[in-house]
């Protein structure tokens, strides 16, 4: 699959879980869109707009099983949570809960509004290692007060690669009347997805990782009941008193839509590659290599193996991960993110489809020359 990519061959590329990578038939059907734009813009833009994204959210929606008028695109997950975030009618005193296991853009977007609203944005600890997720859900409930007003929390977390069981947290905020908004930036077409059976009443996600679509694509699903007091981030066109969630939002000025029309192609892409066995043997390449980075460090694990599927976090015993996340690019090509969570130094790995088991050969040899320093 390796040669169906645009990357570097030169680069061991293990940081899928940042930005993403678009195979090439996906991203040929990016460029074909563009140039149908360029081609006729008045056409492209004023006729067939419309037309075309709301075909492209349909089989969006159908993927993640949802109504799609419930359903919007958004250039990215964070932009989703900021929509979501900034049309809260918060008070003084009023509390947002979320983990400290959540993306650091997302806590600048909580603190930010909550800052500006005279609210408070609560970080609860979830201690690892985690093996059992009620434990997960009591330690998130501890921080629970009665001006609980929004649980904030990842599906996929991003600095410690953690699937948290947001469908139990979701069902018990609700039964507390607390709105719950997942951050599922690493979850599209790195797991199934169904939000339907998950139940939120918010719920973000990027195609461009793990779906592999070209940069700039995301979504954001709303419950129907909250679509009135929902105020888009652009005010555009769109815009009417009363009109829809997607008519409010799904015009937002001249903008390069191509991103959200290839959504179809890259759903289609990933079908016809057997994507369920595809994410099969890359968790196991995942379990083979963190196996090997404990081997090499003793360190312990922070949850089973059920608890992430394509990407892992593992602790590494330096003092600055960044020296050794330069070493490992400068000196051996491996592109792979090294993070600082809980005072301590970590790598996150992610496997997709293109690496092989000689990528990750490469990485723990490299571990252990650097490492043995």
């Amino acid at each position: 699959m390796r040669d169906q990519f645009l990357l570097d061959p030169n680069v061991i590329f293990l940081n899928h879980g940042s930005f993403g990578a678009c195979p090439a038939p996906v991203f040929a059907r990016y460029q074909q869109w563009q140039r149908e734009l360029e081609r006729q813009p008045v056409a492209f833009l004023g006729r067939r707009y419309q037309a075309l994204l709301d075909d492209a959210r349909t089989a969006l929606a159908d993927y993640v099983n949802v109504a799609a008028d419930a359903l919007i695109f958004v250039p990215n997950a964070t932009a989703g949570i900021n929509l979501v975030a900034r049309s809260l009618d918060l008070k003084p005193g009023d509390e947002v809960l979320a983990t400290d296991h959540e993306y650091g853009a997302i806590d600048r977007t909580w603190d930010f509004v909550c800052q500006k609203a005279g609210a408070h944005y609560r970080r609860q600890r979830i201690p690892t290692p985690i093996t059992d997720a009620e434990a997960v859900i009591e330690h998130l409930w501890a921080g629970v007060t009665p001006r609980t007003r929004v649980i904030a929390i990842s599906h996929i977390t991003s600095p410690t690669a953690l699937i948290f069981p947001v469908a139990e947290i979701c069902c018990r905020a609700r039964e507390a009347g607390i709105l719950t908004v997942i951050d599922g930036a690493h979850v599209p077409g790195q797991m199934p997805l169904d939000i339907a059976a998950i139940d939120p009443d918010f719920y973000t996600g990027n195609c461009h990782k793990w779906l592999c679509t070209p940069k700039g694509a995301a979504l954001l699903y709303a419950r129907r009941d909250h679509h009135p007091w929902l105020e888009p981030l652009i005010i555009s066109w769109g815009y009417e008193l009363g009109a829809g969630f997607v008519q409010q939002n799904q015009w937002q000025g001249t903008q390069d839509i191509a991103a959200y029309l290839t959504v179809p192609a890259a759903i289609t892409w990933q079908h016809e590659q057997d994507w369920p066995a595809v994410r099969a043997r890359c968790h196991e390449l995942a379990i083979e290599a963190r196996q090997r980075i404990h081997t090499l460090t003793g360190l312990p694990f922070i949850a089973p193996a059920d608890w992430f599927a394509q990407m892992f976090t593992v602790p590494v015993p330096v003092a600055d991960i960044d020296v050794l996340k330069t070493r490992l690019y400068d000196t051996y090509r491996i592109e792979v993110p090294g993070i600082t969570w809980d005072d301590r130094a970590w790598l996150r790995v992610s496997v997709q489809g293109y690496n092989t088991a000689a990528d990750l050969d490469r990485l723990v040899d490299a571990l252990a020359r650097e490492l043995a320093l």
